[in-house]
């Protein structure tokens, strides 16, 4: 898995994350989980909360093979009020 490269959206309380996802393996994965975890942001820089959320991979994805997907990520939009907004920094995949 590369690194989540983000960018923003038109609401504070979203943004689009993407992510290569390479299989080393000798099978195909034929399902899986991303989850990723977002940060809100006060004005101040201060972490006031982290909040996970899960989609599926884009699988099946092959032996040898790498693909890209982007997701929307968003959190409820009463938990970032003006001046705050979201990073989704932390990003783990499941593989099955």
């Amino acid at each position: 898995m590369s690194d989540p490269v983000r960018e923003p959206t038109d609401k504070r309380w979203c943004e689009k994350v993407t992510l290569g996802l390479r299989n080393s393996g000798g099978t195909a994965v034929r399902s899986g989980t991303v989850t990723f975890g977002t940060h809100i942001i006060g004005a101040l820089g201060i972490d006031w909360a982290t909040i996970e959320s899960s989609e599926e991979l884009p699988a099946p994805i092959g032996a040898g093979v790498r693909k890209e997907k982007t997701w929307t990520v968003c959190v409820d939009a009463w938990r970032v009020p003006l001046g705050m907004h979201i990073e989704t920094r932390d990003v783990s995949v499941r593989w099955e």
